[in-house]
């Protein structure tokens, strides 16, 4: 508790990398991990129910930096390590996890409103409505956390062995935490904002370079403090998660576990939602006024419509019967614009404009990748469209710059078609995995960004360095480098975190299936 939330944050990830290193190496999974010093097993006995709970004031005390829940004195002294099996404690260090986590979440969100929102010479610099996209409603956020976190508090001193917490969790995600959908919603003009003022204002940038210097700070920045609130509300409901893969099954602390995560889901999704309305809105409109129409003009703006890819491909010139590398040019520069929806093929035309010669809904797309034809022709597909803007069906042969540019384009353009490892439709098939051991930004729309310790099927690689993955804890895909991870190569430990996936979204599984039945009635 000593830590600042990224420290904290960043500490426990790499640790969880280096236990999943040593799992993959060993035969057995169920194998202890090192940070998990548990005694051997011992008969459980009612006596821990009523055993008398001494106080533990851990989370009022700044100075302790005890980790593990065993390594607290009063649970040393108290002989309950004796006594639990060992599977009982991997749970209370998740729950205990939990609890931590948020005190020193909450201490980093009292450092950035003390010592960042409240300095005097930056409310002087700072107009009223700039502090107010800068910080949004961190106040209520703060609030939330410190009334959630006295909750929390309660039930640890309750009782040496922690009955539950997801319980909490849930109550809390449904009736507070919706703050943290207007916090994480106003986050593309919080960037723009601070990125805004750092170039204006040589004044604020003096004095944010001065107070992240403060030891308080512990040599992080500024923006790091600001996106906290994003990365608590994820990385919470991966700590339910950790829980509810340690709960017995069929058993009341799972039902209150797939509960509490059900919630978070709702509340990270609508958060996410909330940061790409706010782009993608902007980002069509721009699209919009560089696109001149030589056909019938389709209207771009929608909104149920955004982009998943654009970029320049070759297209070959002539019928495929006529391919000669004799011909001059055998290809020529096209642009494609593709949308959830829709595909826009444009030539590019001076002052950064596109002029649209074809279109076609995404439905109607069909994809094949031709044999490998030699240098002029590899990394060479056909794009079909079943049905054009000319109400016909048309082909173009295109040529990408590479390999895995051309796998992406193919991926995207026909999202359904079976991937190297795994059909789209199928979650039973064992296949490749990776865990992150490097975070990455997604700087294409086709992109998936990672943090440290996901753990993600690899539904494709290519020969230059790309994969195409799936995220097992939350099922969003995309691509990313992949000098970002290691690859699990234990079968046992790729089917355990399949298991474990498989038990986390089994409520949402039901509830699809549910959804599906009443729509074929």
């Amino acid at each position: 508790l000593g830590l600042l939330y990224q420290e904290y944050r960043d500490k426990s990830t790499r640790q969880e990398i280096e236990t999943r290193r040593l799992q993959d190496s060993q035969t057995d999974p169920e194998e202890s991990s090192p940070s998990e010093e548990t005694p051997s097993e011992t008969e459980p006995t009612s006596t821990t129910e009523n055993k008398a709970a001494p106080q533990i004031n851990l989370l009022r005390n700044s100075n302790s930096r005890f980790n593990l829940w065993q390594d607290l004195p009063e649970i040393r002294s108290s002989g309950v390590l004796s006594i639990l099996q060992p599977d009982e404690i991997k749970l209370q260090e998740a729950m205990f996890e939990l609890v931590t986590s948020e005190a020193s979440y909450y201490k980093s969100l009292n450092l950035l409103v003390s010592h960042f929102m409240e300095n005097e010479r930056l409310k002087k610099i700072l107009h009223q409505s700039e502090a107010h996209i800068l910080f949004s409603n961190v106040l209520d956020v703060m609030a939330v956390s410190e009334r959630f976190l006295l909750d929390l508090e309660q039930r640890v001193e309750e009782n040496i062995v922690i009955s539950d917490v997801c319980d909490i969790v849930y109550q809390h995600t449904v009736n507070h935490f919706s703050v943290y959908i207007t916090y994480v919603s106003n986050q593309t003009y919080q960037e723009r904002a601070y990125k805004q003022l750092l170039q204006d204002k040589p004044a604020f940038r003096e004095v944010i370079s001065q107070l992240e210097l403060d030891p308080k700070c512990k040599g992080l920045s500024f923006s790091s403090f600001l996106i906290l609130p994003f990365q608590r509300i994820t990385r919470l409901k991966l700590l339910v998660q950790n829980i509810l893969k340690k709960v017995e099954e069929k058993s009341e602390r799972e039902t209150t576990a797939l509960d509490a995560h059900k919630e978070l889901e709702t509340v990270v999704k609508a958060c996410n939602e909330g940061v790409r309305k706010m782009s993608r809105t902007e980002q069509m409109i721009s699209i919009q006024k560089k696109l001149e129409f030589k056909i019938k003009s389709v209207p771009i703006i929608s909104h149920s419509r955004w982009l998943l890819k654009q970029g320049e491909l070759q297209q070959m010139n002539g019928p495929k019967t006529s391919r000669t590398l004799r011909t001059k040019k055998l290809f020529r520069e096209i642009y494609l614009f593709l949308f959830n929806d829709l595909l826009v093929i444009c030539r590019q035309i001076p002052g950064d404009k596109y002029q649209v010669f074809d279109s076609a809904p995404r439905g109607l797309l069909r994809v094949e990748e031709l044999e490998d034809q030699g240098q002029s022709l590899a990394n060479v597909f056909i794009l079909r469209l079943l049905e054009n803007a000319d109400d016909r069906e048309a082909s173009y042969m295109l040529k990408a710059s590479s390999q895995s540019e051309m796998k992406r384009w193919m991926i995207s353009l026909a999202p359904n078609r079976r991937t190297k490892f795994v059909s789209f439709t199928s979650r039973l098939v064992d296949c490749p995995q990776i865990q992150c051991v490097h975070p990455y930004v997604a700087q294409q729309p086709d992109e998936l960004s990672l943090e440290l310790a996901d753990v993600l099927n690899i539904l494709d690689k290519t020969d230059d360095g790309w994969i195409f993955g799936e995220r097992l804890h939350d099922q969003e895909r995309g691509w990313f480098p992949s000098s970002m991870g290691e690859e699990i190569l234990n079968p046992k430990i790729r089917a355990q975190n399949l298991k474990e996936c498989f038990r986390v979204h089994k409520s949402d599984d039901s509830q699809r299936r549910k959804l599906g039945s009443r729509n074929r009635q």
